[in-house]
């Protein structure tokens, strides 16, 4: 999944971005907050970690611009604010959730998650399909009784098409949810992470299947 960090403290900026990084996320991190709408209105994340206190434009400000312009991306506040006016109001600005300064990234990661399942409808943070099982949480995949070891990557591309089971999802939306913009990756990276998926997940006694709609992307599970 892809999220948007806004947070103008270079060695937290840092840090969470490496955390998120490394729990498979593709992150995009700025500490700026005119920048910040910037990224927020002009791409599609699937969470944004806001901090209020930004030098250009503050928090806030940035949250009701971004509703104003019909953004409806989940956001999460992260502050040092912690009166209950300032979450009273951070909230009915728009934001999802409020997490107050000093926090444990377990926590964060943890409410990044929940958001992430909330903007796909899903509740439960295991999603199966066929004989596929992804227990988001801890991020780990079987098949039937046995465990398929994937990359970061490829656990980001599968978690992705597992929640939009069922329907063609193009590939300049897998690379836009999969990757962010310091990627390197070439072009044609989706279809190279695609074949490695199905190499994984290819078992004689099941049948999950990632359809090719030819002109059009990829499916998991459903009929093509």
């Amino acid at each position: 999944m892809r999220v948007l960090l806004i947070e103008d403290y270079p060695p937290l900026q840092k840090a969470l971005a490496r955390g998120l990084r490394e729990e498979g996320f593709a992150v995009d991190a700025t500490g700026d907050g005119n920048e910040g709408l910037w990224y927020a209105t002009g791409n599609d994340y699937d969470v944004i970690v806001l901090d209020l206190m930004l030098p250009g434009l503050d928090g806030l400000s940035l949250l009701r611009k971004l509703r104003a312009a019909g953004k409806q991306t989940h956001v999460l506040i992260l502050t040092a604010r912690d009166t209950l006016a300032d979450r009273v109001k951070g909230l009915d600005l728009g934001a999802d959730d409020y997490l107050v300064k000093p926090f444990a990234f377990e926590e964060l990661l943890a409410r990044v998650r929940a958001l992430v399942r909330r903007k796909y409808q899903g509740k439960n943070p295991c999603i199966e399909i066929d004989a596929l099982r992804i227990d988001t949480a801890a991020r780990r995949v079987f098949l039937g009784d046995e465990e398929v070891r994937l990359t970061a990557r490829e656990y980001a591309l599968l978690e992705y098409l597992a929640r939009r089971s069922g329907q063609t999802v193009s590939r300049s939306e897998i690379w836009e949810h999969v990757y962010d913009f310091q990627s390197s990756a070439s072009s044609n990276v989706v279809d190279v992470y695609i074949g490695y998926l199905r190499k994984k997940l290819h078992r004689d006694d099941h049948s999950v299947l990632i359809h090719t709609i030819r002109g059009m992307g990829y499916m998991l599970g459903g009929q093509q």
